[in-house]
């Protein structure tokens, strides 16, 4: 179980997040909806450890243990991934050198380049992602849509327990959605999800066991599917 208990964050010293709490079980999917600048994306960012984002109060809970405070690669090495929703650029880095270096970091193992090189290979032509992109310099000149490819590799290669998905729909057509979103389906049995997402499509292919809504940085409803889908049809505005 990862849980969020009780949150307060400040950004450039003012409070944005007021006292929210969540909790992602191993197994489900927990979607997280709101408008923008409602919070969402600094929630999860500050439960990762980014630097900008100052928790005040509350507690991240890994099994009961208080993990606020640990740093952000030990959060990944227990297991906790978080897809950004604007991931940056790492000039001189290519991604196959990337990712190797992640899952040797993440497991203990140096992993040896062409058995690692060839597997990635078949993953990346599972997301529709040109095998050519290994051999680009991390998201440097990348589209939207492939940076959410990538973003989706990643998810898979690393096999995290606990997944924070940050618009991962985002900058996706319709064919490039349903095989994102079905790699990721593939890649999840037994992994705790926290979907952010404006929109209901990508919840054709990853049902929600919980909808929370955010807003003004508190959740003011929650509810399971049919709350995403009203929502979709009647907007935010009757919210909180």
């Amino acid at each position: 179980m990862l849980e969020i208990k009780d949150i307060h964050i400040q950004a450039d010293g003012k409070e944005i997040v007021h006292g929210v709490s969540l909790h992602i079980p191993e197994g489900r999917v927990v979607a997280l909806m709101g408008p923008n600048g409602s919070g969402k994306s600094s929630l999860v960012n500050a439960v990762m450890g980014h630097p900008h984002y100052l928790i005040t109060h509350g507690q991240v809970l890994l099994e009961g243990k208080d993990i606020t405070r640990m740093p952000p690669h030990e959060k990944a090495r227990n297991g906790i991934f978080l897809s950004m929703q604007n991931p940056p650029a790492l000039s001189g880095i290519t991604v196959s050198s990337f990712l190797r270096n992640a899952c040797s970091a993440l497991t203990d193992t140096v992993l040896p380049v062409l058995p690692f090189q060839n597997m990635i290979e078949v993953e990346m032509k599972k997301l529709g992602i040109d095998t050519e992109m290994a051999g680009r310099h991390v998201n440097e000149g990348f589209s939207g849509g492939e940076k959410k490819r990538l973003e989706a590799l990643q998810l898979v290669l690393f096999k995290p327990r606990f997944a924070l998905l940050d618009e991962t729909d985002a900058g996706l057509d319709i064919d490039a959605l349903r095989i994102v979103a079905e790699s990721i389906k593939r890649a999840s049995a037994g992994m705790g999800i926290l979907l952010i997402t404006h929109y209901t499509r990508i919840l054709k292919y990853l049902t929600p066991d919980e909808v929370h809504i955010l807003r003004d940085g508190i959740i003011t409803r929650s509810g399971d599917r049919e709350l995403a889908e009203e929502i979709e049809k009647e907007g935010y505005e009757n919210e909180g």
